[in-house]
């Protein structure tokens, strides 16, 4: 979500005396997905063997996108930008990592705007 966007939401909030929340998936980059075909690897991580039984340096194969891995963030919003559209959420146009979400429930309009910022 660029920065723009975030004070426009933070004004809009205060102005109309809305409340922000703000959610932190744990393991998210695990929810994302590897392009088909694209095959990753990696060292071991600390406290696996680095070497094999061959004397030959080990690496492992990465079948989910990792925390700091090149283009995981990327991975994950491919995953999770579809679902929230599924789900009845609109995409800005001016920013596509916010989201909004009207709905009517028993009469009453509700209006949900959703920020999404992957780092």
């Amino acid at each position: 979500m660029r920065a723009t966007s975030l004070r426009t939401l933070a004004s809009l909030a205060a102005r109309r005396g809305l409340s922000m929340q703000r959610w932190n998936f744990l393991a998210a980059y695990l929810q994302g997905e590897l392009e088909p075909g694209e095959v990753v690897y990696c060292h071991p991580p600390p406290g696996y063997e680095n070497t094999g039984s061959d004397g030959r340096t080990r690496v492992c194969r990465v079948v989910k996108p990792v925390y700091g891995m090149a283009e995981a963030d990327r991975r994950w919003q491919r995953s999770l930008f579809p679902w929230l559209i599924s789900w009845g959420f609109k995409q800005s146009h001016s920013d596509p990592c916010v989201f909004t979400c009207n709905k009517t429930i028993d009469g009453s309009s509700h209006s949900l705007i959703l920020g999404c910022f992957l780092q």
